[in-house]
């Protein structure tokens, strides 16, 4: 394992480590499920009759997506609409699949983005994501009600701007990953007790369900969906996109005010060596399995378990008016546990400071690590004559413990307005988000400081904000222009080694679009 201490290693000479800031926590990839009724439930972001809940039903997961996710009809595989998706019904084969349970679905992303100012360099970078979901729904063949097989396929190409230029603790654009052509995920779902109940097993990715803010999802940079400590304190990012895990979710739903989420998987699908982003132990972190074939059972058991309070949720067969309900709104409290081997943040594994590049550069390994979070997903305002029109706002905040971790504590906040030019797939918004390096951290680059490099920075909080709008083209085509500004990257990295100057804060636009075929 490469164990310099210089975070120039990991940012200017290794363009694999781009994975380190992978983040799709959101993914923002459409995933076209079919439950028993045929039709899958909108996010917040979609419908303003329904409470900002996760985005899945026991029987029917629907991914965070981007452009929102179409409810498909049962009998023809397709959205009621046929100019929703770009190849309608695909010359009869959409509704001849559907008459056996089966829907298919491809989304293609393409990203360009670009740096302004600051960061280790200036330029452009593109990035592209293909996805194709398909999805059994076994009742019309052997009469099985709320189950659901699902299995897809990712082919991610392009160049990591955040890896090649900027040296953020996490990426600026949320489709940021290995390339590759891969299997994502593989599982089968049964709902029990008319779907009060869910299990889900087998290939499955945590993102889509877990430790995810619902209005957090219209903003690209990584760390307002799968979030920054996710990100920063797992192995190679956790179990999110790109990557899935041999595991087991468990969803239970005694009402339609509460719900909570168990799921049990391996902790690290690429079967990879911990790295730190910055500091002590970073190395090169590119996967040893791209395809998405391997199945690793060797380094640890990630549990994480998340409760759901939904307020004034909208029942799905009423009739009345929505706007004269109350304002919905979604309060999750989550936390996991990984059971895998951390490094110390300061010490080796003879207690002797790492800082030191005299002492043995070896890991004081601790057994496990946890972290907990809170997610509010709040309206505050909806029209009453035009219900696309509304407010909401959202926050998160997460820690995790210090001796054994990078980033202690990380949170995010933001507003988003939807219905813009009268269409409820329209949205504006803003967000701002930090992560901040616990004191064993920043012990660290004091000690290394001292012992080797004068210059040495010590780092310590990054700001983001973001400006976001979405704008739907046509039914099957939403583009999404963006702005970034990055504050104190990396905590304050030096741009230089040998110099005290540090990354100087970015300007990062950019400019998505979303095809649905």
């Amino acid at each position: 394992m490469q164990t310099t201490p210089h975070h120039l290693f990991c940012f200017k000479n290794s363009a694999s480590f781009k994975k380190l800031f992978t983040r799709c926590s959101q993914i923002s990839l459409i995933l076209f499920g079919v439950s028993n009724t045929g039709y899958a439930r909108d996010s917040a972001l979609i419908s303003q009759d329904a409470a900002p809940v996760s985005n899945t039903t026991a029987g029917n997961p629907a991914q965070p997506t981007s452009p929102p996710a179409k409810k498909l009809d049962a009998d023809t595989g397709q959205h009621p609409e046929d100019d929703s998706m770009l190849f309608g019904p695909i010359f009869g084969l959409r509704p001849w699949m559907a008459q056996y349970g089966v829907t298919f679905t491809a989304v293609d992303i393409n990203d360009l983005f670009g740096n302004t100012s600051g960061g280790y360099k200036q330029g452009p970078a593109y990035w592209g994501v293909t996805t194709l979901t398909l999805n059994w729904d076994p009742e019309k063949v052997l009469g099985i009600k709320n189950g659901l097989f699902n299995i897809s396929a990712l082919q991610i190409r392009g160049r990591s701007l955040t890896a090649d230029n900027l040296g953020d603790l996490n990426s600026v654009d949320n489709m940021d990953a290995d390339r590759s052509t891969r299997l994502w995920e593989l599982w089968y779902q049964q709902g029990f007790f008319d779907d009060k109940l869910s299990i889900k097993f087998g290939k499955i990715a945590l993102d889509p369900e877990f430790s995810v803010s619902d209005y957090g999802l219209l903003f690209l940079n990584s760390s307002f969906g799968w979030s920054l400590i996710n990100t920063v304190d797992t192995y190679n990012t956790g179990v999110e996109y790109p990557f899935s895990a041999p595991g087991i979710r468990f969803k239970f739903s005694p009402n339609e005010n509460w719900t909570n989420l168990l799921a049990i998987t391996d902790d690290n699908p690429s079967n990879v060596a911990f790295c730190n982003p910055s500091g002590a132990f970073t190395c090169d972190a590119s996967p040893k399995h791209v395809s998405g074939t391997h199945f690793n059972f060797t380094t640890g058991v990630f549990v994480i378990n998340e409760l759901q309070y939904h307020l004034n949720p909208a029942p799905e067969d009423s009739k009345e008016d929505n706007a004269n309900l109350g304002y919905p709104g979604t309060y999750k409290l989550g936390a996991y546990f990984d059971s895998a081997k951390f490094p110390d943040q300061r010490y080796n594994a003879d207690e002797q400071l790492l800082g030191n590049p005299d002492n043995p550069q070896t890991m004081g390994n601790h057994r496990h690590t946890w972290s907990v979070y809170g997610i509010v997903d709040q309206m505050i305002w909806r029209s009453k004559q035009e219900k696309s029109h509304s407010v909401g706002m959202f926050g998160t905040l997460q820690t995790s413990p210090g001796d054994r971790t990078s980033i202690t504590l990380a949170g995010n906040a933001g507003i988003v307005y939807k219905g813009l030019f009268n269409n409820e797939n329209d949205s504006i918004g803003f967000a701002w988000g930090f992560g901040t390096f616990g004191n064993r951290a920043r012990q660290y680059d004091r000690d290394y400081r001292y012992y080797a490099d004068p210059n040495w920075r010590v780092r310590n909080t990054e700001h983001r904000i973001e400006l976001v709008s979405q704008f739907e083209v046509t039914p099957w085509m939403q583009l999404t222009p963006d702005f970034q500004y990055i504050f104190n990257p990396g905590g304050g990295l030096n741009l230089e080694e040998g110099s005290y100057k540090r990354v100087q804060n970015e300007a990062v636009f950019a400019l998505r679009s979303t095809v649905n075929f």
